[in-house]
């Protein structure tokens, strides 16, 4: 089969988006199939750029992460894309992306597909505050219901996430197919040089939130955790590994609560050659998270074994089983922290739970996430064979 991935984002741009697109086109491209990418020029490339069509594009205004792509420039391109005679296209982001698929699908004659990987219903406000959050959420199910069913088929990373989208009104056929963990993700870090590295004694209790570092992470409450368990353990240590619009903010935050000699920020980091390390330098990884689709990271370091302590909000309800490498927590500050100040108490609760975790995250392989794909664009492919009545 031969797939066109088109996408808004990717490395190096570093996000759940860009890791989901990295271990799909491995996993599909493992089982003998062709994957092509267009993805924004960011100047800088990402470690494989083979079969990837990097395209001209601006930065987007208060967010120096993320591209515009040229949408003419593609176009522009059009012989070449019916030259590679594609089977299906498969859109991973709403916004120039979606409107390049979905013309691509009726120029080239093959079907679109698109994986919702965000949730923007509980997004949007943290970027548009001047308006007021039931329009900016009456405007989101508007733009994502009408994006939905102009396609063939789409893919939800959970089960929970299929819910919204059906009370949304996309009648769009969708198949829930969350992203695989890598293999590698199994090889075991270094957290004895991890901590060197970054001159964190190795006895320190550590705390750990890796991924974007934005607004609707909910990292701020993770914060006041932090506060919270410095009342019974003084010296924990909370790292943050991750770049994002909120970074600034949560350095003043963290300021102003005091809390300059608990925190520190790291910034982004190799995934392929230090991401397990800081996994496994952490006691326990800790996630508040509302608005995840699927919640990557938490499999990411339960996979190191390491423990976790976390909400389950949306997606990361499917993810997470009370037991399975994780104690689950409201977002309430009381319940949270005291959960964290438990298990940096307890050595051999922290010893069951990473071990449990990391058999649970043995379930989540990604070739069997990509031959699920497969089965689902195969179902796609089917329909649109069938005559139009």
């Amino acid at each position: 089969m031969k797939i066109l991935f088109i996408s808004d984002v990717y490395f190096p741009r570093v996000n759940g988006v860009s890791t989901s697109i990295e271990t799909f086109r491995r996993n599909l491209r493992a089982l003998g199939h062709t994957v092509h990418l267009v993805a924004p020029d960011y100047v800088q490339t990402s470690a494989d750029e083979s079969d990837i069509l990097r395209v001209p594009a601006r930065r987007v205004p208060f967010d120096p992460e993320d591209r515009f792509m040229g949408y003419r420039w593609v176009m522009r391109q059009l012989d070449k894309f019916r030259d590679e005679k594609y089977d299906i296209i498969h859109v991973q982001t709403p916004f120039v992306a979606h409107y390049l698929g979905t013309r691509l699908s009726r120029l080239l004659g093959v079907p679109c597909v698109e994986t919702y990987h965000t949730f923007f219903e509980e997004y949007l406000y943290h970027y548009v505050p001047l308006l007021p959050k039931k329009v900016l959420r009456f405007a989101a199910k508007r733009f994502s219901r009408h994006q939905g069913n102009s396609l063939d088929g789409m893919v939800v990373p959970s089960h929970t996430m299929l819910r919204v989208l059906r009370d949304y009104g996309i009648t769009t056929p969708t198949e829930v197919i969350p992203t695989g963990i890598a293999p590698e993700s199994f090889v075991p870090g270094d957290r004895v040089a991890f901590r060197q590295k970054f001159g964190i004694a190795q006895d320190r209790p550590v705390l750990l939130f890796v991924g974007r570092v934005a607004h609707e992470k909910n990292i701020g409450f993770l914060l006041k955790v932090v506060e919270q368990v410095r009342t019974e353990i003084v010296d924990v240590l909370f790292v943050i590994a991750g770049e994002g619009p909120a970074r600034a903010s949560l350095a003043r935050e963290v300021t102003a609560r005091g809390l300059g000699a608990n925190v520190m920020f790291i910034g982004y980091l190799d995934r392929h050659t230090e991401l397990n390390s800081c996994y496994c330098s952490a006691d326990i990884f800790i996630f508040a998270s509302r608005t995840e689709t699927q919640g990557l990271v938490l499999l990411e370091a339960m996979a190191q074994g390491v423990p976790v302590v976390s909400t389950a909000e949306l997606g990361t309800r499917d993810v997470l089983k009370e037991g399975q490498g994780v104690w689950i927590a409201q977002e309430e500050l009381t319940d949270f922290s005291g959960k964290v100040v438990n298990m940096l108490g307890d050595v051999q609760a922290r010893k069951h739970l990473g071990a449990s975790g990391r058999d649970y995250a043995h379930q989540w392989s990604a070739s069997r996430q990509a031959q699920q794909m497969l089965l689902f664009y195969r179902s796609v492919l089917d329909r649109h064979a069938l005559p139009k009545t």
